[in-house]
């Protein structure tokens, strides 16, 4: 492509950086902390491709004056195919088409990405307590439930079901971006909804479990909760966790 081609290309990119960070559409690829990062390289690309346009102006200008030289020449010769251009789709892709987030599809392929935590923080008082699902995981198998001993959580995540039919209730935990995302899970057991949809939404109430069992795809541990009332939940703000990593 010529210089203002280029320019083009470059100010839809950073325009794309700059809508994904300015909305919520950035959760989709990257954790909530990039969000800084991300606003700083939709700005410096955009400021970039506009000082690549006003030298091409410039240039043509003089070149109107008389002041072409033989390499512009060369270069106005010789034009790319327009087939170039379908490179510019994937860019309106990610302005107009929002992706959905990972759900059970790739939970189940995965194995569980649960670590032993660096402890564990005394939860608040009144029950039932919000938790998340990752620490409520980590406080079930590796604090064997003392930390829960007691106590009634809430806990909210997405449906997925194993091929021998036990549910899960799973949060895709992220390092940096949706690519590197890993899922943590805990089964569900007790007070369950006789029809569960994968991916949908679940906020469950429940307690402790000395119930476990192992991911089939790389061993892992799942320990599980003893439901007494679960319902519908709305896809959160930010359907990725970091909190495993925090």
């Amino acid at each position: 492509m010529n210089r203002q081609a280029q320019a083009a290309v470059l100010l839809l990119i950073g325009v794309a950086l700059l809508h994904a960070g300015l909305t919520d559409l950035y959760l989709r690829y990257v954790k909530g902390g990039l969000r800084p990062l991300l606003l700083m390289a939709g700005t410096l690309l955009a400021v970039t491709a506009l000082a690549t346009a006003w030298y091409e102006w410039r240039r043509a200008r003089r070149k109107e004056r008389g002041a072409c030289t033989g390499d512009e020449t060369r270069e106005h010769a010789h034009r790319e195919p327009l087939m170039s251009w379908l490179l510019v789709l994937p860019l309106f892709a990610l302005i107009l088409v929002a992706p959905p987030a990972l759900g059970s599809y790739s939970a189940m392929r995965a194995g569980t990405a649960l670590q032993p935590p660096y402890g564990y923080a005394k939860l608040p008082t009144g029950d039932p307590v919000p938790i998340s699902l990752v620490d409520y995981a980590g406080r079930a198998f590796y604090d064997h439930g003392h930390s829960l001993e007691g106590r009634s959580v809430r806990i909210t995540g997405f449906v997925a079901v194993a091929r021998s039919g036990t549910p899960y209730l799973v949060r895709m935990a992220l390092n940096c971006c949706a690519a590197d995302a890993q899922p943590v899970k805990i089964g569900l057991t007790g007070n369950i909804p006789p029809v569960l949809q994968p991916n949908a939404w679940l906020e469950v109430t429940g307690r402790y479990t000395a119930q476990r069992t192992r991911d089939p795809v790389n061993n892992g541990p799942i320990p599980f909760l003893q439901v007494t009332e679960a319902r519908p939940a709305p896809t959160p703000h930010d359907p990725y966790d970091e909190t495993w990593n925090n």
